[in-house]
């Protein structure tokens, strides 16, 4: 445990789900937490006792991939924890593989000629997740290797590896439901006689929906807010001229409203108390940043990729890579669009960044 994560208080210490079963972390709130194949090797979801129509049964929020692995997951969980009882719903607080991959697969499964079981989720991340699982966008191929090379990830190895991954999104979502129920901010949502309000946060994702339940002090949080790692905030090259990391700070302040006592549900890490603490301390990782790269800059034009070495000290594999020049593209953007950093296109089509007189 880091400095950091001793301001924190961790309600069930170490304990974890075992996998493919659930551990009650509320009033009808159940935690799971199934693998993921990367650095970031885990995801939590959410299990919700409900009733919708007159229907006793489930409400989820998040799924994981598409994989097998997951799938066997999941064939665990409806044996062990749901009692007999569907899965009336599919909330998704947004459209990243991880969150959204095995919506399809849940909602044909507990569909039935009397009642859809429906995929719940922002408009944005919904049309997103779908043109994502048709294509490509911001994970790989030939549009994203010109991005990231006009931000200095100019190595020929690196550039050909993110070409090659055009299938990246669909490998893990290679199907979005064919219709959704809209979530808004501010919307309150009906889960097991209990509302659950929607909050909305950019910067991650593009409308990613928290919702916070006043009557348990519950936030499930989704990506916006983790406990031990700082979220993912990048700019890609689908909005290339994106403001995210102002958006991001911008957007977890909106949990400053919300109770002290608040029970914080994130998708990765554990279930925390110290919301508010945690507010301050992602503010003050992405200020001491910011200030690293205005010295930078202060010294000679850098561009994202001049940058990485000062953002991220530690060695990265590709997939860490393309997040690590997102974030770094965010941070010059958001000193950019406040006027503090300027910025030219070399004769080589690599953006620089310096510190404006």
């Amino acid at each position: 445990m880091n400095a950091l994560e001793r301001e924190l208080n961790y309600p069930f210490g170490d304990t974890l789900p075992a996998p493919g079963r659930a551990l009650e972390v509320a009033p009808g709130v159940k935690w799971i937490r199934m693998a993921l194949p990367f650095a970031l090797d885990h995801i939590n979801l959410w299990l919700l006792a409900d009733e919708l129509d007159g229907r006793a049964g489930w409400t989820i929020v998040d799924c994981c991939i598409t994989r097998d692995e997951a799938k066997a997951q999941w064939d665990q969980v409806i044996e062990h924890e749901l009692r007999g009882l569907p899965i009336l719903r599919v909330v998704v607080t947004h459209m990243h593989p991880d969150h959204i991959g095995l919506a399809h697969w849940l909602c044909e499964r507990f569909s039935t000629p009397q009642h859809d079981c429906r995929l719940w989720i922002s408009a944005t991340d919904y049309n997103a997740a779908r043109v994502a699982s048709h294509s490509t966008t911001a994970f790989g191929g030939e549009h994203a290797a010109q991005f990231f090379a006009s931000h200095g990830l100019n190595d020929p190895e690196s550039l050909e590896r993110i070409r090659a991954r055009a299938n990246y999104y669909p490998g893990m979502v290679p199907a979005v439901p064919q219709s959704f129920r809209r979530m808004q901010d501010g919307d309150r949502i009906a889960i097991g006689g209990r509302a659950w309000r929607c909050i909305v946060g950019y910067g991650h994702a593009p409308e990613h929906i928290s919702l916070y339940c006043d009557e348990l002090k519950v936030l499930i949080s989704g990506d916006m807010m983790l406990p031990r790692i700082s979220t993912n905030v990048a700019v890609y090259d689908v909005e290339p001229e994106a403001d995210s990391l102002a958006l991001f700070l911008e957007s977890i302040d909106r949990f400053e409203a919300l109770s002290p006592d608040t029970l914080t549900l994130p998708a990765h890490g554990k279930p925390f108390f110290g919301l508010h603490t945690r507010i301050r301390q992602l503010h003050d990782h992405h200020r001491d940043r910011l200030a690293e790269v205005m010295q930078a800059c202060g010294e000679k034009a850098c561009s994202a990729r001049d940058l990485m070495p000062i953002l991220f000290k530690r060695e990265l594999d590709l997939h860490q890579t393309t997040f690590a020049m997102g974030e770094s593209v965010a941070h010059l953007h958001m000193l950019w669009h406040q006027g503090k950093l300027a910025r030219a296109l070399g004769s080589d089509g690599v953006w620089r960044f310096s510190r404006r007189e």
